[in-house]
């Protein structure tokens, strides 16, 4: 694997911005560079000082006027929903059982799972997404599809066999013990191998008995390293359906918690309505609230409370949750989040928008020393910005003069077009 050189303006987050002006949680370089060795960052800084470092000879990439930042990271997106993504329906629960349950079915063939691993991973390419943590079906098969696809393109990625033994149609359920034999089966097959890593994924309280959530319970316990995923009160009617189906539950949360599944691994995709208690819990765990804003509100579900989540001390995450959510561009996503927060009366800066896609969303997942930063030592997962892709955001960049000002208009007006080049573990793709 050659060596070469990245020259652009970078970008590259050191913590959570406090403020709009907080900038010492970044690094910028107008005019920068990236020394890619080996598939990693060997050293990233000015230009001209990054040059020293340099091996004679090694071949000069640039990228300017474009902005190189870390690959961004989608930590809840469904793989076997390519196909449900703008589906019309009127909530979470008919969406569900109208189109999802129908075409998740499909990945029992393995030649369908193969097919389609094939075009997300071009999809999330092509829109700058370099890591993701998807839900892959209930079929084992379409976890191995993922992963070797995964593997073949040298990603580092996460995914999970759904774990669903109720509430859903029979082609598509399990049972508890074999949701963990199956599981059990693809962590020792994928985890670790390539850039692979595996998620325990219970789908949500509604399908999975208290049977099968114990069993995920063992799951988290003999792999205290794996992530684990889920869903967790995206709308008023589920929360009420789980209740009813775990009557000795204080609430929602609390079904994860009695089953030993509210730690920091987990990942908790939506998070919107929630009591004090339950933020308490789930602070006191560290686990994360994944916002999908375009999901939540595609399906009217409810406006993500980023303030309350963060007073509460939350770690958070972003993500497209494609099929539910409307793009897999994390450009639009980033848009829709302002949009809530708007709603809320809560001002959110772009630079903490851009941390929360990037080293955020790595911190979240656990990956902050691999990817997320263009710190030295990393890998080389990177994606190349324009913010004057088309001829609407050229016209906005003739008055742009801040980095802010640049971010903000990539975020309401950019999508797959902006991203000019992205490059997986310095390999461009």
């Amino acid at each position: 694997m050659t060596a070469k050189l990245l020259r652009g303006r970078t970008l590259s987050f050191k913590s959570r911005p406090q403020a709009r002006d907080d900038h010492g949680s970044y690094v910028y370089e107008e005019d920068g560079a990236l020394l890619i060795e080996n598939g990693r960052i060997s050293a990233a800084g000015a230009y001209s000082d990054v040059m020293f470092k340099t091996p004679i000879g090694v071949e000069v990439i640039d990228h300017r006027p474009h902005l190189l930042m870390a690959g961004f990271i989608d930590p809840h997106i469904h793989f076997p929903q390519m196909q449900v993504t703008a589906s019309y329906a009127a909530n979470l629960l008919e969406w569900l059982n109208t189109y999802t349950f129908v075409e998740e079915q499909r990945f029992a063939d393995p030649a369908h799972s193969a097919r389609f691993a094939k075009l997300f991973f071009d999809e999330l390419l092509r829109h700058g997404t370099t890591t993701a943590a998807a839900y892959c079906s209930v079929h084992k098969g379409s976890a191995d599809a993922y992963f070797a696809e995964a593997a073949r393109r040298n990603l580092l990625m996460v995914g999970g066999k759904v774990m669903m033994d109720r509430n859903a149609p029979e082609a598509l359920t399990d049972t508890a013990q074999s949701s963990y034999d199956d599981t059990r089966a693809i962590i020792e097959a994928w985890h670790g191998k390539a850039r692979n890593h595996v998620a325990i994924t219970p789908r949500f309280a509604i399908t999975s008995t208290p049977a099968q959530l114990d069993a995920a319970g063992t799951l988290a316990r003999e792999h205290p390293d794996l992530l684990i995923q889920t869903h967790l009160s995206e709308n008023n009617a589920e929360i009420a359906y789980t209740l009813e189906l775990y009557p000795a539950a204080r609430d929602y949360t609390d079904v994860y918690a009695q089953h030993g599944l509210l730690t920091r691994k987990m990942l908790l995709g939506h998070a919107i309505h929630l009591s004090d208690r339950e933020m308490d819990a789930i602070a006191d765990a560290g686990s994360v609230a994944v916002h999908c804003p375009t999901s939540n509100l595609f399906l009217g579900s409810g406006l993500f409370d980023l303030k309350r989540l963060k007073e509460h001390g939350i770690r958070t995450a972003i993500a497209t949750d494609i099929g539910g959510g409307s793009s897999y561009s994390l450009l639009r996503t980033l848009d829709e989040a302002y949009k809530i927060q708007q709603l809320r009366g809560h001002r959110l800066p772009p630079i903490e928008n851009y941390w929360q896609a990037t080293r955020g969303n790595a911190e979240a997942l656990g990956f902050v020393d691999r990817v997320g930063t263009l710190e030295p030592g990393s890998d080389a997962d990177i994606i190349a910005l324009d913010a004057g892709a088309t001829p609407a955001m050229q016209i906005r960049m003739e008055t742009t003069e801040t980095l802010e000002e640049e971010l903000f208009l990539l975020q309401t007006m950019g999508d797959d077009r902006s991203v000019r080049a992205v490059y997986v573990a310095g390999e461009a793709v």
